[in-house]
Protein backbone atom coordinates (compact mmCIF):
# COMPACT_ATOMS: atom_id res chain seq x y z
CA UNK A 1 0.00 0.00 0.00
CA UNK A 2 2.88 2.26 0.94
CA UNK A 3 4.35 1.88 -2.63
CA UNK A 4 0.75 2.57 -4.49
CA UNK A 5 1.46 5.63 -2.43
CA UNK A 6 4.50 6.30 -2.96
CA UNK A 7 4.58 5.87 -6.95
CA UNK A 8 1.28 7.83 -7.03
CA UNK A 9 2.88 10.79 -5.39
CA UNK A 10 5.76 10.44 -7.97
CA UNK A 11 3.72 10.25 -10.51
CA UNK A 12 1.30 12.90 -9.79
CA UNK A 13 4.44 15.38 -9.51
CA UNK A 14 6.02 14.25 -12.75
CA UNK A 15 2.29 15.48 -13.98
CA UNK A 16 2.35 18.61 -12.12
CA UNK A 17 5.73 19.31 -13.81
CA UNK A 18 4.88 18.62 -17.39
CA UNK A 19 1.00 20.53 -16.63
CA UNK A 20 3.47 23.46 -15.71
CA UNK A 21 4.81 23.89 -18.91
CA UNK A 22 1.80 24.16 -20.85
CA UNK A 23 1.01 27.96 -20.11
CA UNK A 24 4.34 28.93 -21.64
CA UNK A 25 2.93 27.80 -25.39
CA UNK A 26 -0.19 30.49 -24.81
CA UNK A 27 -0.40 34.13 -25.26
CA UNK A 28 -0.41 35.36 -22.16
CA UNK A 29 2.17 37.80 -19.76
CA UNK A 30 5.75 36.43 -19.20
CA UNK A 31 5.12 37.15 -15.55
CA UNK A 32 2.21 34.98 -15.98
CA UNK A 33 4.08 32.06 -17.36
CA UNK A 34 6.73 32.51 -14.65
CA UNK A 35 3.99 32.16 -12.05
CA UNK A 36 2.13 29.38 -13.30
CA UNK A 37 5.33 27.41 -14.52
CA UNK A 38 6.89 28.08 -10.42
CA UNK A 39 3.70 27.11 -8.73
CA UNK A 40 3.72 23.93 -10.88
CA UNK A 41 7.50 22.45 -10.65
CA UNK A 42 7.07 23.58 -6.87
CA UNK A 43 3.94 21.20 -6.05
CA UNK A 44 5.31 18.51 -8.43
CA UNK A 45 8.88 18.75 -6.90
CA UNK A 46 7.26 18.58 -3.48
CA UNK A 47 4.61 15.96 -4.49
CA UNK A 48 8.17 13.54 -5.95
CA UNK A 49 9.70 14.23 -2.50
CA UNK A 50 6.59 13.16 -0.34
CA UNK A 51 6.74 10.13 -2.81
CA UNK A 52 10.64 9.36 -1.74
CA UNK A 53 9.72 9.87 1.87
CA UNK A 54 7.21 6.84 1.35
CA UNK A 55 9.33 4.99 -0.01
CA UNK A 56 12.99 5.24 1.67
CA UNK A 57 11.31 6.97 5.59
CA UNK A 58 15.22 6.52 6.58
CA UNK A 59 15.87 9.56 4.86
CA UNK A 60 13.98 11.93 6.21
CA UNK A 61 15.85 14.78 7.67
CA UNK A 62 16.92 15.33 4.39
CA UNK A 63 13.64 15.20 2.26
CA UNK A 64 12.14 17.30 4.70
CA UNK A 65 14.93 20.15 4.50
CA UNK A 66 14.17 19.78 0.50
CA UNK A 67 10.76 20.57 1.04
CA UNK A 68 11.76 23.59 3.47
CA UNK A 69 14.46 24.28 0.75
CA UNK A 70 12.00 24.52 -2.07
CA UNK A 71 9.10 26.44 -0.15
CA UNK A 72 11.51 29.34 1.07
CA UNK A 73 13.14 29.38 -2.53
CA UNK A 74 10.10 29.44 -4.17
CA UNK A 75 8.48 32.26 -1.88
CA UNK A 76 11.52 34.51 -2.19
CA UNK A 77 11.76 34.53 -5.91
CA UNK A 78 8.21 34.77 -6.25
CA UNK A 79 8.90 38.51 -4.15
CA UNK A 80 11.54 39.16 -6.28
CA UNK A 81 9.83 38.88 -9.83
CA UNK A 82 7.29 40.48 -8.44
CA UNK A 83 9.40 43.64 -7.14
CA UNK A 84 11.53 43.52 -10.49
CA UNK A 85 7.84 43.75 -12.55
CA UNK A 86 6.78 46.55 -10.44
CA UNK A 87 6.84 49.86 -11.41
CA UNK A 88 8.69 51.18 -8.05
CA UNK A 89 10.98 48.56 -8.45
CA UNK A 90 11.80 49.20 -12.15
CA UNK A 91 15.48 50.79 -12.86
CA UNK A 92 15.31 54.32 -12.03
Amino acid sequence: MINLLSYTCIVLGIFFWFWGTLPLLGDRSVLFKLHSLSVADTLGSMSIIIGLLLKIPSEWPLLILAIISLAIWNTVLGYVLAYCSSSEGSHE
